[in-house]
């Protein structure tokens, strides 16, 4: 499959013109611009290049640490598949990264605290 890594680099400039103006907090599940990405990195999807991602950690108001997620579920150390209001996903653990918040698109929902904590620790889990 060929990547349009053109039209991705146009996106990301509108992108990094933008001021966030919104709040985010961990445990919360965002539509992120990702990108166009190299190799088997998870890329975003339509003209956005947007994936759903979880908020693992807030540094500050310009700065999250995030996993992207999938609906395809996988069995293996690297995927951790969950339901969350009915609705199955799975943490993509390996791909653990640092984004901006202009990233951020809109909001989707937030994940209760008990499955946080499980999402975390096999992040460490996966890390180490």
């Amino acid at each position: 499959m060929q990547k349009s890594f053109d039209s991705w680099n146009e996106r990301k400039k509108s992108i990094n013109d933008l001021v966030f103006s919104g709040y985010f907090h961990e445990r919360e599940i965002w539509w992120c611009s990702l990108g166009m990405n190299i190799g088997d990195e998870e890329d975003g999807k339509n003209e956005f290049f947007e994936r759903p991602v979880l908020v693992i950690k807030k540094f500050n108001r310009d700065i999250a640490l995030i996993v992207p997620l999938t609906t395809k579920l996988k069995d293996n150390k690297y995927y951790l598949n969950f339901t969350h209001e009915e609705i199955q996903y799975a943490v993509i653990l390996s791909q653990l990264r640092l984004v901006s918040s202009k990233r951020f698109r809109r909001r989707i929902r937030k994940i209760n605290q008990n499955l946080f904590n499980i999402i975390r620790e096999q992040i460490i889990e996966v890390s180490i």
